[in-house]
């Protein structure tokens, strides 16, 4: 080996001079400064006692997520209450519709029940106009009992009433026979008060329905001065007790009595306590 070869040093390299001044220069000037402070303050210092709350970062995010929590909850309810206005209405407009289609069942069952009941009460009408015509055209006899009673007042009944008199009396005629039935209207069973209202609605008079307020539904008339076709009560006027209509001759004819019936009779048989005339 040369003698000028070169041969590694084993010891430590010192340490840059640069370097060694300045971390000896920061560690002066931090003695110093910590040499000033201690210099400078309070020989005794008081423990800070008081707290600084710092403002959290989520605390404005938390109020944004209530407020959107509370926007999304009232939504969700206005479209509850919606749908239940919905189906409300719903519901309502379905009990409209059937009472609607209801009412005008009833009012179309009614009418069909008025047209057959007029239809009805014509065919009587006609029925008891072709009945009064045969009685009309009948030969008036001699002999005693109803049916010549009935035919002797058809005979005076066809020379003294006329218009809408004769109508009432042919209806009433066509009716004798039949049965008396307390509350009866016909067509074949009558109360007094029944007949005489169906007597005078055959030429479209309305009378009441009871006899106390037929007795007095007209003109009061005396029983020396009566007309075929006045109404005759028995009772007071205004609370008589029964009706009936005369037909001329001297004779009515009236729904008397479950036994008798619908008969023809002369004033004499059962003397009335007056009259009314409506015609």
């Amino acid at each position: 080996m040369s003698h000028t070869a070169h041969i590694p040093s084993h010891r430590k390299p010192r340490r840059n001079a640069s370097k060694t001044a300045l971390r000896a220069g920061v560690a002066g000037g931090v003695l110093s400064t910590i040499a000033v402070a201690g210099a400078a303050g309070p020989a005794q210092a008081e423990p800070v006692t008081q707290t600084i709350e710092m403002p959290t970062i989520t605390s404005g995010l938390s109020t944004a997520v209530a407020a959107s929590a509370q926007a999304t909850q009232q939504v969700a309810q206005d479209l509850q209450t919606q749908a239940q206005e919905d189906a409300a209405a719903a519901t309502a407009a379905k009990t409209a519709k059937k009472a609607k289609a209801e009412a005008v069942r009833k009012a179309e069952a009614k009418k069909k029940a008025e047209a057959a009941a007029k239809a009805k009460a014509e065919a009587a009408e006609r029925a008891s106009r072709t009945t009064a015509r045969t009685t009309l055209s009948a030969t008036s006899g001699s002999s005693t009992g109803t049916a010549a009673s009935k035919s002797s007042s058809s005979s005076s009944y066809s020379s003294n009433a006329t218009g809408s008199a004769a109508a009432v009396i042919a209806f009433a005629q066509a009716q004798v026979g039949d049965a008396y039935v307390p509350g009866g209207t016909g067509p074949n069973s009558w109360d007094c008060s029944g007949l005489v209202q169906a007597a005078f609605r055959s030429v479209n008079i309305d009378l009441p329905r009871v006899s106390q307020s037929q007795s007095t539904a007209g003109t009061q008339v005396s029983l020396s001065n009566l007309q075929p076709g006045d109404i005759l009560y028995w009772g007071g006027a205004g609370s008589a007790y029964h009706v009936g209509i005369y037909v001329g001759n001297g004779q009515f004819v009236g729904a008397q009595n479950s036994s008798t019936g619908v008969v023809q009779r002369p004033l004499s048989y059962d003397p009335p306590s007056g009259a009314v005339r409506v015609l």
